[in-house]
Parts: C-alpha cells; sequence; structure tokens
C-alpha cells in the first residue's frame, strides 16, 4: 500500500498527502522549487528575505500579529525555511484545525502585503543575522566552502544575500520575485498525519484561480573545471579553526546516489564513522568532526567538516584527506557497509516517523525531482548497494586533483595548506 497520494489540481498544481491512522495531529506544509539559485545579481537574498515578509501581514490580517494569533490560538507551530533550491512553510497542529492552518499558510503566500515600512524594519533584521551568522564559523564555512566548489553562480553565494542588495530592496524586488518563481507549477502542498475529508476541493478553491507563466529553470551550476587542489581561506582571529573538505560529487537523481550516501556514511556517519575515530577518538584533533554528501538538481559535493586545533590544523588536514583517499584504495569491508547501512535506514526510519519529518521527506522528492519515492523503495535500494559500488563511486570522485579546501581562522597563506594537501 502506498504511502503517498499524489494530485494534481487543474492549474498544474500539486497535492501530495500521507495519511497516518494513528496519528492526532497533521503538518501543512507548502514547499516550492524556489531558492536562493533562483536569484540574480541584483536581488541576491531575496529568496530568503521574502520568507520573512510573509509573515508580515496580508490583506485579510493587516500584521504579523493577526497571523501568529490564529495560528497560536489553535495551539499550532508555525514556522519557515530557505535553501539554495526550495523553500518551504507550514503550521503543525491539531487535525480539527487543519483548514485554518491551510487558510493562514495560503493567505500568507497569495496576499501578503510587502509593506514598504516593513520591509525597512526587517532589513535591520536581516543584516543582524548576517552578522550572526559570519560571526559564527562554524556556520559560515559552508558558504566559504561552495564560493570555492561554484565560483560567482547562484549556488555559490550566500543565502543570506549581501548587505548591498538587502538595503536596495525596495517593495518591487519581492512582487517581481514572487510573480517570477511562485507559481503552481513549481509549488506543492503536502498533508500528513491525520489528513481528513474535504481537501482537494478546498485546495482547488484557494488555489485554482492561480496562472502559470511558463517553465524557467535557474543558472546551471558550474563548478571548477580545472585541476585543483583548490585552496580558500577566510582571515578571522580565532581559538579554533573550521574546515571542510570535499569533492565534487553527483547531482540529486544520479544512479548511484544510494551508493555515494553509503560511502559518506561510513566515511563521515556518526560517531563510529572512520572521520570519528581517526580525527577525534585516536588522535583528539577536533570536538566535531563528520562527512556528508549533499546533492543538488544538477551539481553535488561529497565533504568532512571539522573545529580543530589551531596548531594541528595541518595535520587534521592530512589526516582528513587520507580517510577520503583509502575510500577509493581500499575495498569497505563488508561488515563495516553492513553496520553502515542499518545506520543510513535506521536514522531515515526515525527522520520519517512524524507526519512532518514524512512529508517533509515526499516534498523534497515531489519538489526537486517530480515524483515522491515511497519509504520502502528507499530502504530496498539502499539494501541492494554493494562493496562493489562504494568503491567504485570512491575512485570515480576522489582524488587530488578534485580535493577543495575551506578554512576559517588566524591564517593569511593558501599555500601551506596547499602544501599540506600535496
Amino acid at each position: 500500500m502506498s504511502v503517498f497520494e499524489r494530485r494534481t489540481l487543474g492549474n498544474g498544481l500539486r497535492v501530495l498527502t500521507a495519511p497516518l491512522d494513528h496519528a492526532q495531529s497533521v503538518a501543512c506544509f507548502v514547499m516550492l522549487a524556489a531558492g536562493s539559485r533562483y536569484e540574480h545579481a541584483e536581488n541576491r537574498g531575496i529568496a530568503h528575505f521574502s520568507e520573512h515578509m510573509f509573515f508580515k501581514g496580508t490583506e485579510r490580517r493587516p500584521t504579523s500579529r493577526d497571523l501568529t494569533t490564529i495560528v497560536d490560538g489553535i495551539g499550532g507551530e508555525f514556522n519557515a525555511f530557505t535553501s539554495k533550491e526550495y523553500t518551504g512553510y507550514y503550521v503543525r497542529c491539531a487535525a480539527d484545525d487543519r483548514d485554518t492552518a491551510l487558510d493562514v499558510l495560503l493567505d500568507m503566500l497569495r496576499h501578503s502585503k510587502f509593506d514598504p515600512e516593513e520591509i525597512e524594519r526587517e532589513k535591520g533584521v536581516i543584516l543582524e543575522e548576517m552578522n550572526m551568522y559570519v560571526d559564527t564559523p562554524r556556520d559560515h564555512i559552508g558558504t566559504v566552502y561552495e564560493t570555492l566548489v561554484f565560483g560567482d553562480n547562484p549556488l555559490g553565494w550566500e543565502t543570506l544575500g549581501t548587505k548591498e542588495t538587502i538595503r536596495s530592496a525596495t517593495r518591487d524586488t519581492f512582487v517581481n520575485y514572487v510573480d517570477e518563481w511562485y507559481t503552481p507549477e513549481r509549488m506543492v502542498v503536502g498533508v500528513s498525519g491525520k489528513v481528513g475529508e474535504g481537501l482537494e476541493p478546498m485546495l482547488e478553491e484557494l488555489l485554482g484561480d492561480m496562472s502559470a507563466n511558463g517553465e524557467r529553470r535557474p543558472v546551471p551550476a558550474e563548478p571548477h573545471r580545472d585541476a585543483g587542489p583548490h585552496v580558500s581561506v577566510y582571515e578571522k582571529q580565532a581559538d579554533q579553526a573550521h574546515l571542510i573538505l570535499g569533492v565534487p560529487s553527483y547531482p540529486i537523481d544520479h544512479p548511484d546516489r544510494y551508493a555515494l550516501q553509503l560511502l559518506s556514511t561510513v566515511l563521515g556517519g556518526g560517531m563510529s564513522s572512520r572521520l570519528f575515530i581517526e580525527v577525534r577518538e585516536r588522535r583528539g584533533l577536533a570536538y566535531y568532526v563528520h562527512g556528508l554528501n549533499h546533492s543538488y538538481s544538477d551539481a553535488g559535493t561529497l565533504y568532512a567538516q571539522a573545529g580543530v586545533d589551531l596548531t594541528r590544523i595541518d595535520e587534521a588536514i592530512g589526516v582528513i584527506a587520507q580517510e577520503f583517499e583509502r575510500m577509493a584504495a581500499e575495498p569497505v569491508p563488508a561488515d563495516e557497509l553492513e553496520k553502515a547501512r542499518s545506520l543510513a535506514k535506521g536514522r531515515f526510519v526515525l527522520g520519517t516517523e512524524s507526519p512532518q519529518g514524512l512529508i517533509l521527506f515526499g516534498l523534497r522528492r515531489e519538489v526537486l525531482e517530480g515524483e515522491a519515492i515511497e519509504p520502502e523503495e528507499m530502504l530496498a535500494v539502499l539494501d541492494s548497494v554493494t562493496v562493489e559500488d562504494v568503491q567504485r563511486v570512491a575512485q570515480d570522485l576522489i582524488a587530488r586533483e578534485k580535493v577543495h579546501l575551506a578554512v576559517i581562522g588566524p591564517f593569511d597563506n593558501e599555500e601551506r595548506f596547499l602544501s599540506a594537501l600535496s
């Protein structure tokens, strides 16, 4: 029996539901194929800034308090998130209040005022969020790394934008962005838990008059083509260095995506991974260290991240690079692959057990790939990955000339880190 049920409204807008018989709550989401990589140079940061402004009032509910009072009044949880390839808005609440939750969400997304005075006030909030982010190296290192990998491409830009583009944003900046990307063919409504009756007619009434504006695509990814290794250093006085070392990988729909997932799990997933054992437990080089793969619709990167002792950063870089190379040079022992497989499957089951986690899994697939696969299918393909698959993928991706290294710390010399990688 299928977990996900998919419907399409008359205008092409998709509706994804995941009924759970045991649930007494409902998770109501709207997710769009619209994020920071859909921006232009002059409106950088508008995807995230728009997320903030959708909560500032609509024609029917003029203030932020008018919106939040309704959601608080049903005991709901109200939030949103912006990434590079998608943006989501949600309310979680008791099942009896589903219609109220959806009415608020869709009112926000269709009838927000984008009041100029509110925009000016919120600019200060966004600028302080930027300052907080840059002052948090564990977070900021991700931007340093993706800028190194993707360069002056929307995938290499910081999601928050720049201080200049935020300060220059006007009401027209928001309206033009929303008109361009917040369209029915890019939007999916997701409802999970105690879904209830009458959902589709309600959504047809609230959303059926939206018009498509044609198929639009963001600027293609452009990772480094020339041989490396490549190094980027962001100089910052600190008591700890933060680094990301990685290589370009596969896009999200690549046939070897699941072998890559288990490769990244062996390398850096969990407290028994190779990186955790070698970097932290055996050598005491870092408090936190992990490895993972992050794929976009047309690009990806496999990387390790760590916060390390300033005086031992060269050793840490060398050890992490060696663990990458060992993945390509030696087959993963069968028992180690089985441990990684169990970890990946177990984390997936835990993540999809709740209404929110389940619909998020389905929505990401639906929005980015056009189809939400069933959870059982996900577990089955993880079961099909072999030792040979993992090594073949490692050998395809991992090589010194493909390495990208980003560092934040009190350093001003990139050459020393190139030497550590040689």
